[in-house]
């Protein structure tokens, strides 16, 4: 079953397109990347889905729902959840003040205490800084606690925008393996990611974007042995 459906969105700021008739699906339980350099179009593509921008042309339907159109917190509402490049927490509240905040909708509130005793069952680092301030924590605790605060939404469909950004090779491997293990327990995720190598090992299914549009996709095992994919991203 499709979970999210783009069909043919172009996106503009202004008077610039960013993105050209961008077609793609996610199935129920997949883990779909779409890949691509800076200035391709993929935060673009994240902040429409959640919202954050309406499409000129085309349309996203979530659940057999039209979103497209939808205000941000409406489309949260539906149950996607978007992990933000640049995690964008709150500095100087405390870890736990932070989680509590991704569980601000109405629907979520019930299982408040449920979802943060499951976040700290999967990061036990953020119980144990629980009463520290955000800012305080090292790179890696603070994508976690993004990553956390997203779960805190009874999320149906988790985004991820560039998640190893800014990060050491040792903690990429990390939160790659975080993602993997929300991926295992059957959760529906998209990820954007420039780490075309370490998103290729784990992605179900993949799109490229090029200049806003969409130039490949595949499978994770057949973009890596693509000859294109591999001289333009992977250094082959």
């Amino acid at each position: 079953m499709k979970v999210l459906q783009v069909k043919d969105i172009s996106v503009y700021y202004g008077d610039i397109q960013a993105l050209w008739d961008v077609s793609f699906s996610v199935k129920e339980g997949q883990l779909v990347t779409i890949l691509g350099t800076n200035g391709a179009g993929k935060t673009t593509t994240m902040k429409t889905i959640a919202g954050l921008l309406q499409p000129k042309s085309g349309k996203i339907r979530f659940n057999g729902n039209q979103i497209s159109g939808l205000p941000a917190h409406e489309v949260a509402d539906t149950g996607i959840s978007l992990v933000p490049e640049g995690r964008q927490l709150f500095p100087q509240l405390n870890v736990e003040d932070n989680l509590r905040m991704g569980s601000y909708l109405k629907r979520t509130k019930e299982n408040r205490e449920i979802n943060l005793k499951y976040v700290y069952e999967l990061f036990p680092v953020l119980a144990e800084r629980k009463n520290q301030e955000a800012q305080t924590l090292s790179g890696g605790e603070q994508q976690m606690l993004a990553i956390g605060r997203a779960l805190m939404q009874d999320p149906k469909l988790i985004m991820f925008d560039e998640p190893s950004l800014g990060l050491s090779p040792l903690l990429v491997q990390e939160v790659f393996k975080i993602i993997r293990e929300l991926s295992r327990q059957g959760r529906t995720i998209l990820l954007v990611e420039q780490n075309v190598h370490q998103a290729l090992k784990i992605a179900d299914y993949s799109y490229v974007l090029e200049n806003g549009r969409v130039v490949h996709q595949g499978t994770g095992a057949e973009l890596a042995q693509d000859p294109k994919v591999q001289e333009a991203y992977l250094g082959i």
